[in-house]
């Protein structure tokens, strides 16, 4: 047997003791973990921990585990949404199939697992929606998915959003660009998978009144569409309000989870012609702001909502001093006195069922629901009190980090 390991190293030695000569299907059930939460996969699937960490082994021929090793390993050097691939064993005995070995991707939710949620606060839009974007961002990469579906997708909570991440790859395959029959053929394939899961989803009596699987199938096509013409179009823009029009576009960008590159500005006889390079990695302005300013590493969304409880603190710091605060000196003071007291106070039993982010942001919801009833501002503390006693219990335990989430078969 080999083994092709990417660095550390170290992460890799654990694993080595496993019993690889045997198909994964033979395991012993004491080596495994049982993920509640996991999709559906047409090969053999099973987890793992070891050093604290847990893997994904995926059971499938040594071609299409090379191929699916080296495109995951390309999709995160540059950033894009999909799991992190660790490295595969090949010559197996017995001619056995290889094994791709991927990180386990913390506090994600396959989507039979949000729509089995009895608080059915997830809508169908909302899942279809974060999917486009996700479909959107690879095609951007000249990456044609061939097998984008519900079931191989991750979503994972963002600040009441959902950020998506491809789990599977091995269909996939890596073009300099795509041509518009390519990217239409992969949503055609997508409406395809979709519509049939969220039949299934019916039969199973998961999916919500009211939603038509077809029709919701239906939607993906213009939703990409959609989509795909805000990331990509050119716009003509008069001179005299060109600095009004690139801002304003650029925010839409933002404000739809997508980085902007190299601004051109292209003037003829019609007029200035607005182009603009969108990213294709994971959206991270604010996220990198979040981290220069505090050193936390959380979602974009998550990002996005930190910095604004630190504009706010940092009002409330020159209000009661009476001179100008750095955002440097603000946000360290937000860290020690609001940010960190929020995470020290939750309670043992309940810590991990979701990011430490998360649930700060669902405490400053939990605050302005409070100070809404209360006609006053109840404070961080007092919200982050009743929020620790009423809302977070209602979490299942299943949507935590790996020590707490994975249960031994």
């Amino acid at each position: 047997m080999r083994y092709l390991f990417r660095p550390p190293a170290t992460e890799a030695a654990g694993l080595l003791s496993l019993p690889w000569h045997q198909p994964l299907e033979e395991w012993d059930p004491d080596l495994l973990l049982d993920v509640p939460q996991r999709g559906i996969s047409r090969h053999v699937v099973r987890f793992v921990a070891t050093e604290g960490r847990v893997y994904a082994l995926k059971e499938i021929s040594e071609r299409l585990a090379r191929h699916e090793y080296a495109l995951l390993t390309e999709f995160e050097a540059e950033g894009l949404p999909a799991v992190h691939v660790l490295g595969i064993c090949v010559d197996r005995p017995d001619h056995q199939e290889a094994i791709l070995v991927t990180r386990y991707l913390e506090y994600s939710m396959s989507y039979r697992w949000l729509f089995s949620r009895p608080q059915g606060e997830h809508s169908t839009d909302k899942l279809l929606d974060t999917m486009v974007v996700l479909l959107v961002r690879l095609h951007l990469a000249g990456v044609f998915w061939g097998d984008c579906s519900l079931s191989n997708t991750l979503f994972r909570l963002d600040a009441g959003a959902f950020t998506a991440f491809l789990v599977d790859a091995e269909t996939a395959e890596r073009y300099p660009s795509l041509s518009p029959g390519q990217r239409r053929y992969d949503v055609d394939l997508a409406r395809e998978r979709v519509g049939a899961e969220l039949l299934d989803l019916q039969f199973g009596g998961l999916l919500p009144e009211g939603v038509d699987p077809i029709a919701a199938a239906d939607s993906l096509p213009p939703r990409y569409e959609a989509l795909w013409d805000e990331v990509t179009r050119e716009e003509l823009i008069d001179p005299s309000e060109q600095r009004y029009r690139v801002a304003e576009r650029l925010q839409r960008l933002n404000d739809l989870g997508f980085d902007v590159g190299e601004v051109e500005l292209i003037t003829g006889d019609e007029g200035t012609r607005l182009r603009v390079e969108t990213r294709v990695s994971e959206p991270g302005h604010d996220r990198r702001e979040l981290f220069r300013l505090t050193g936390l590493e959380v979602q974009e969304r998550q990002a996005q909502r930190l910095l604004n409880d630190i504009r706010a603190y940092r009002a409330y710091l020159e209000q009661r001093d009476g001179h100008p605060v750095s955002d440097t000196f603000a946000a360290h003071r937000w860290l020690a006195e609001v940010y960190q007291p929020v995470v020290d106070a939750i309670p043992p039993e309940l810590a991990g069922r979701l990011a430490p982010a998360q649930i700060f942001h669902e405490v400053l919801d939990h605050r302005w629901f409070l100070s809404e009833r209360a006609k006053r501002d109840v404070g961080t503390t007092e919200a982050a009190r009743s929020y620790f006693e009423h809302e977070l219990p209602k979490t299942p335990s299943e949507v935590t980090t790996p020590s707490v989430m994975i249960r031994r078969r």
